[in-house]
């Protein structure tokens, strides 16, 4: 490809990019309400998933620092969503998982989200849907590659 093509490749992706990262986090930000942040979600959507996890696991999956997490997990146990466990054979290791009242915001807010992708799914044609998923998908393991390689 010419160096005017891959330009022109750069230029749009950086800019849909940034416009899908805008849009669609204010639209999921809108069906999370305001209980929550976007990365507070995410976080209980984790420890939902896994059941249990530590701060230290959630800095190494959402790639930030542990101060970051450490934060997020803070606001979520004022706010009674998650509970704090210590490891009996290790008390500096500290299991993080939902209370009842997490639980149930969680799966509120994951039932409105599911509802708002899936109207924008619907928009697609399902042989379109399943390649954009793939070739998203096939972003992410570059990136992954990527990072693993620096």
């Amino acid at each position: 490809m010419s160096d005017e093509i891959i330009k022109n490749l750069v230029d749009r992706y950086i800019a849909v990019s940034l416009s899908v990262e805008k849009k669609g986090g204010a639209l999921v930000k809108d069906q999370i309400g305001s209980d929550l942040t976007n990365d507070q979600h995410f976080t209980l959507r984790y420890i939902y998933q896994v059941g249990s996890c530590t701060s230290s696991e959630l800095a190494e999956v959402f790639d930030v620092q542990k101060s970051a997490i450490t934060a997020i997990i803070q606001r979520l146990w004022e706010k009674g969503l998650i509970q704090r466990t210590r490891d009996e054979k290790d008390r500096r290791v500290v299991y993080l998982t939902l209370t009842e009242k997490g639980n149930e915001l969680y799966l509120k807010a994951e039932q409105r989200i599911h509802q708002l992708v899936e109207s924008l799914i619907n928009k697609f044609d399902p042989n379109e849907i399943k390649q954009f998923i793939e070739t998203f998908e096939k972003l992410n393991q570059l990136l992954i590659n990527f990072k693993m390689e620096e």
